[in-house]
């Protein structure tokens, strides 16, 4: 085992096959709360592991996990699932091809063997599929097709998959199925869980007996309303306007990264301010342009990327309002927020909290893996939650950050792991010695940066799909790094050279386009050894 750095609240095991990496994440599943773990997200080779810093730390955990004996792990496995399979994929001629085979012999291969899923990742109920014999090891596609159908079913390396929604991807496309491998209607919306096992048949051939977990009558999907909405009615939604709270940790078994609000201490800062648990729900807003109409009294508050608050009353009067105070608004009430001053992103919250559903444990709206409740449209309604126990409004909050503007040079300190070892040192030095300018194309899944000079690879390889953080910089082929945010991929296939350090992630998320990052290593890139005597 190697245990690599990837931020202050976790590192990576890196292990020599698959089979060992399933079998050492059914042995940590045993000991999560024990060694104080809060999410495992295992992958080809490797296996991230977040912790509790307060409570263990990187050098103990490699201790620990060191003296587990991955040859007499379990590879556990459950129910199988049967998937009908309608051979007509767009790339299964090449893949007979590149194996030097026939089509028919292709078909053969992936019906003839049963399939265990390893792990979860690249988009929500997308499993990552292996069998002992299957014999249909392909690359890649050289170009990712810009999207590719839900049901196909696909190829890459060693592993076969079903994509459950339709998404880019660089898989090979050997065939579609009519089942549904992700239903948020669902009681469980995954219907493949790392330890399923699958058949797969073909479906010109047969009519196979399969069964889907059961519906849950109580689940709504993110288009679907709790109750009637009716205390604020939405004017003007601005570039963007989510409803985000801490957000979904620990559901990294269905392929869900964690999302959630992109400034978590402007969002706890609104619900201070209104004495409101500090995960209430709240409207996040980029870039301003924000208006609702007030139905019904309330107090609310606005937080984060500093703008202007005016409120425009029944009788036409208006005034202006600050942030991080309680704003007392009554019925016929319009308030507007303008554009950010600096920053990108402003918390709108509501005393009480707005009355809307979880779904999978979160009212946060993940971008990349659409789950969540749906962006705020033009003419939609929320209601207001009353049932909450509230504590006093909060008159002392204040910005926890600066927020930058267009232009402004930001520093974020940086953990350097866990693949830095697979850049040229000039690379590592160029890292934190060059400025990286955002550009438009950046988003909630991360900020994509650019430099004078590329960041170059010492090794070539291809990387196997491994666990990726928030934070984490990510080095595609251009050599351009991407800094992974909230809605990012939970795996991916390009190294890692570094991550921002927690402390740092909200500030992250608040830098406009056009501003500068300098990266601050704080320490060198060191593996752990697994040999500390410092439990302190």
């Amino acid at each position: 085992m190697r245990f690599l750095p990837v931020n202050l609240d976790a590192l990576m095991v890196e292990l020599g096959s698959l089979k060992q990496t399933m079998a050492l994440t059914n042995l940590l599943e045993s000991v999560v709360q024990q060694w104080h773990i809060d999410e495992i997200i295992p992958a080809a080779r490797t296996i991230l592991i977040r912790y509790n810093p307060v409570l263990t730390n990187a050098n103990i955990l490699a201790e620990q996990i060191a003296k587990l004996d991955v040859a007499t792990g379990v590879i556990l496995t459950g129910e199988l699932v049967t998937i009908p399979v309608h051979y007509q994929g767009e790339d299964l001629s090449q893949v007979a091809e590149i194996l030097g085979i026939t089509v028919a012999e292709v078909i053969k291969r992936h019906t003839d063997n049963e399939y265990q899923v390893a792990f979860c990742g690249f988009a929500p109920g997308f499993a990552y599929m292996v069998a002992k014999n299957s014999q249909l090891h392909v690359p890649r596609l050289k170009s990712p097709r810009v999207r590719i159908p839900a049901g196909s079913v696909a190829l890459a390396g060693e592993f076969s998959s079903v994509y459950p929604q339709a998404s880019p991807g660089g898989w090979q496309l050997i065939g579609i199925t009519d089942l549904a491998v992700w239903d948020l209607q669902r009681q469980q919306p995954a219907l493949l869980k790392p330890g399923s096992r699958v058949n797969f048949v073909d479906a010109s051939k047969a009519a196979p007996k399969y069964h889907l977990p059961t519906a849950n009558p109580n689940t709504v999907n993110s288009q679907q309303a709790v109750e009637p909405q009716q205390d604020l009615k939405i004017l003007a939604t601005g570039l963007q306007t989510l409803m985000q709270d801490n957000g979904r940790i620990g559901q990294a078994a269905l392929g869900i990264s964690e999302a959630g609000a992109m400034d978590k201490g402007a969002l706890h800062s609104a619900n201070r301010v209104l004495g409101n648990p500090i995960n209430a729900a709240a409207l996040e807003i980029t870039q301003g342009g924000f208006k609702a109409q007030i139905d019904s009294a309330m107090v609310v508050a606005v937080t984060g990327a500093p703008c202007d608050i005016t409120i425009t009353t029944a009788q036409a009067q208006q005034y202006k309002a600050a942030m991080y105070q309680p704003i007392q608004l009554a019925k016929g009430d319009v308030i507007a927020l303008g554009n950010n001053k600096c920053g990108v992103r402003s918390y709108l919250a509501v005393r009480g909290g707005f009355n809307t559903q979880a779904i999978l444990t979160s009212c946060s709206y993940d971008t990349l893996a659409q789950v969540g409740p749906a962006p705020l449209q033009v003419g939609q309604t929320l209601a207001l939650n009353r049932n909450g126990k509230l504590n006093a409004v909060s008159l002392t909050e204040t910005p926890a950050i600066d927020y930058p503007a267009a232009g402004d040079v930001v520093v974020l300190d940086i953990v350097l792991g866990p693949r830095t070892d697979w850049f040229t040192p000039q690379a590592v030095n160029l890292l934190s010695s060059q400025l990286w300018q955002v550009t438009p194309a950046s988003n909630r899944i991360g900020l994509r940066l650019a430099g004078v000079e590329p960041l170059t690879r010492a090794q070539q390889q291809e990387l196997p799909s491994e666990g990726t953080c928030i934070g984490a910089i990510q080095i595609p082929a251009n050599g351009q790094p991407v800094l992974f945010l909230n809605d990012h991929p939970l795996t991916g296939g390009y190294p890692v050279i570094g991550a921002v350090c927690n402390y740092h992630l909200d500030l992250a998320g608040q830098i406009p386009v056009n501003a500068k990052i300098k990266f601050n290593p704080i320490g060198v890139f060191a593996e752990f050894k697994g040999s500390s005597t410092d439990h302190a």
